[in-house]
């Protein structure tokens, strides 16, 4: 995720993820502006057509496009915010988990409270590679975390490690270590990691639907190869930057909006996930350590 003081107006116009929305769109804008280019020398230079143009008609779809594009890109940032909320929950969680089971057990019992810890942090961890799908048997996760060793073939491993640190806690009730209420609050912590995984999950799998999605693009697409219509009787040439302006305005929305629907990618302004769950481990080792 990009950091970056919204106070300083200078810096965030030259930021460097500006030059990459440039780059990234630049072949876009350069076969737009051929394209203009090559309308205003058939219509005035080749064929000589005299050709009024009118503004009335863009003006008028593009008030229906822009409404369009806000609704995109509000919908696109309701779910980069509900998934920032998801880790959000899972770090507040992880901490009351493990600060529970720190408290609930006596220091002697310390080898179990480091393997729960290890459980907590190794769902972190391993929910942040299921949502970018890069969790399979290579994962480094199963060296730094050799508890879940035995999980390796599992299909969904982050529903694995629930389970296990579920069949762990349930171990400790059955021994007399945790009592009946004890167990009941931290079944309601366990029932909040399932929550978060399935939260996450939805946002992942569920994107934008295709429909509306294909439908904003060809708007986008359609009101923009006609624009120069709208502008060569009045401005001629000067008309190419006049078009590249608005075609660059209305992608690089239609661009931020495909970036930001999924939170969990390996975009510049995707969801920290990796800082967040070294963070989770870093937590939850330091409070079964006291």
């Amino acid at each position: 995720m990009v950091k970056y003081n919204p106070r300083t107006w200078l810096a965030l116009i030259f930021h460097p993820y500006s030059r990459q929305v440039v780059k990234t769109l630049f072949p876009a804008l350069a076969a737009m502006g051929v394209y203009t280019a090559l309308i205003i020398f058939l219509i005035d230079d080749y064929f000589g057509l005299e050709f009024e143009s009118t503004t009335v008609v863009h003006s008028l779809l593009g008030i229906v496009l822009g409404l369009f594009l806000v609704f995109r890109i509000n919908s696109a940032y309701d779910r980069w915010w509900e998934g920032r909320k998801f880790w959000g929950s899972l770090l507040n969680n992880s901490r009351n988990l493990a600060t529970r089971i720190s408290v609930m057990l006596p220091q002697s019992d310390k080898e179990i409270k480091n393997e729960i810890g290890s459980l907590i942090a190794a769902f972190a961890a391993s929910l942040r590679l299921h949502l970018k799908d890069k969790l399979n048997k290579e994962s480094r996760i199963f060296n730094e975390f050799p508890i879940i060793a035995d999980l390796v073939d599992k299909e969904h491993i982050p529903n694995a490690i629930i389970w296990t640190l579920t069949d762990r806690i349930n171990r400790l009730y059955l021994s007399g270590k945790l009592s009946g209420k004890q167990l009941f609050l931290i079944d309601k912590d366990l029932k909040e990691l399932s929550d978060i995984l399935g939260g996450c999950e939805r946002i992942k799998n569920t994107p934008i639907p295709y429909s509306y999605s294909m439908y904003i693009k060809k708007f986008i697409f359609t009101y923009t190869i006609t624009l120069p219509f709208a502008f060569i009787t009045e401005f001629g040439y000067v008309s190419i930057p006049i078009v590249l302006l608005i075609f660059f305005i209305l992608v690089s929305v239609e661009l931020v909006a495909e970036e930001i629907e999924d939170p969990f990618g390996n975009d510049a302004n995707d969801l920290p996930t990796k800082e967040l769950s070294e963070k989770i481990k870093r937590n939850v080792y330091e409070l079964m350590a006291d």
